[in-house]
């Protein structure tokens, strides 16, 4: 497990692999040429937005799960 603050220490790149090995897609939708990708990893969720005519993703973006720490 990789704790949300050490993830968003690494490069976007290996950010994007650790996403790609160890996240559970949690929801998917395509719009146009845009993909957005929901992953759970961890305590926390990664949004991936891929550009569909190259295959790339464009943009990551985390989010902490506030209340897997509630109790």
């Amino acid at each position: 497990m990789i704790s949300y603050y050490d993830f968003k220490n690494l490069p976007n790149q290996a950010q994007c692999s650790f996403v790609m090995n160890e996240g559970r897609i949690m929801s998917e939708r395509t719009m146009d040429t845009v993909k957005y990708v929901l992953y759970e990893v961890s305590y926390f969720t990664v949004e991936v937005i891929y550009n569909t005519i190259n295959n790339k993703s464009e943009v990551i973006n985390v989010f902490q799960n506030k209340g897997a720490y509630a109790m």
